[in-house]
C-alpha cells in the first residue's frame, strides 16, 4: 500500500466509505432517488470510476476487499469531486446478506473474478449457486447482472450456474454470450487477458 492510498483510507473513508453492519438505505446515502449500480470485486476501481464519470444521474456502490485497492479509487474519486460512488471494503457475500435490502439494486457487475482455473480450486469460484441466488433477491426484478471473464472455462460455468437457477433470462442475442456493452470499460484484467490470447465474454441477465 503507498502512503497515498493509507492517507486515503485514513481521511476519505468518512466521505465514502460505508459500514456493512448498517443496513444500506441509498436514498440516504446519496440524497436522491438514482438507478443504483453495485460493482463486485473492483480492483483497483477504474472501471467503477469510469461508469460513475460517464453517468452522473446514477449511483455506484463497490465493493473491494483488497485495502490498496480501496485507497487507489478513493483518491480518484477525491480528484474528480465525485459525490455519485460509495465503497465498501468487505466480503462480498457476507456483505449482501448483512447491508442490502432485496430488490434496492438495478444492476451487479461482477468482470474478471479470480478464475481458479485448476479444477481443484473451482469450488472457490465466487459464481457459485449461492451466491447467484443472493444476487438475484438484491436486484429489483428486470434488473441486470453483467458478468465478464477472459476465461473460457469459467465463462461456461458462470453460463450454468446462472442458468440453473431459472432467475435469470440470458439477453443475448443470439447468444449464449453478449457482445460487449460500449458501457463497459475496460479493465487492466482485461487487457492482461488479451496479451495473453484470452477470447473475453460477457454475460448478460435479466431477473425475472
Amino acid at each position: 500500500m503507498t502512503s497515498g492510498q493509507q492517507r486515503a483510507l485514513q481521511t476519505l473513508w468518512p466521505r465514502y466509505g460505508l459500514d456493512p453492519a448498517t443496513p444500506l438505505d441509498p436514498a440516504c446515502v446519496f440524497g436522491r432517488q438514482a438507478p443504483l449500480t453495485l460493482e463486485i470485486g473492483f480492483g483497483n476501481g477504474d472501471a467503477l470510476l469510469a461508469l460513475a464519470l460517464a453517468a452522473p444521474h446514477e449511483d455506484f456502490i463497490g465493493i473491494e476487499v483488497h485495502r490498496p485497492g480501496v485507497g487507489h479509487l478513493l483518491l480518484a474519486l477525491e480528484r474528480h469531486g465525485l459525490q455519485n460512488v460509495r465503497v465498501y471494503n468487505e466480503d462480498a457475500a457476507r456483505f449482501l446478506e448483512k447491508a442490502v435490502p432485496d430488490g434496492c439494486l438495478d444492476r451487479v457487475l461482477l468482470f474478471f473474478p479470480d478464475p481458479w482455473h485448476k479444477k481443484r480450486h473451482h469450488k472457490r469460484r465466487l459464481v457459485q449457486s449461492g451466491f447467484v441466488g443472493q444476487l438475484a433477491c438484491k436486484l429489483r426484478p428486470g434488473g441486470i447482472l453483467h458478468l465478464a471473464t477472459d476465461w473460457e472455462d469459467y465463462a461456461g460455468h458462470m453460463l450454468a450456474v446462472v442458468g440453473a437457477s431459472g432467475l435469470f433470462r440470458n439477453r443475448a442475442d443470439p447468444g449464449p454470450y453478449a457482445t460487449q456493452p460500449g458501457c463497459r470499460p475496460v479493465t487492466r484484467f482485461e487487457q492482461r487477458g488479451r496479451r495473453l490470447g484470452h477470447v473475453v465474454r460477457d454475460l448478460l441477465f435479466e431477473r425475472l
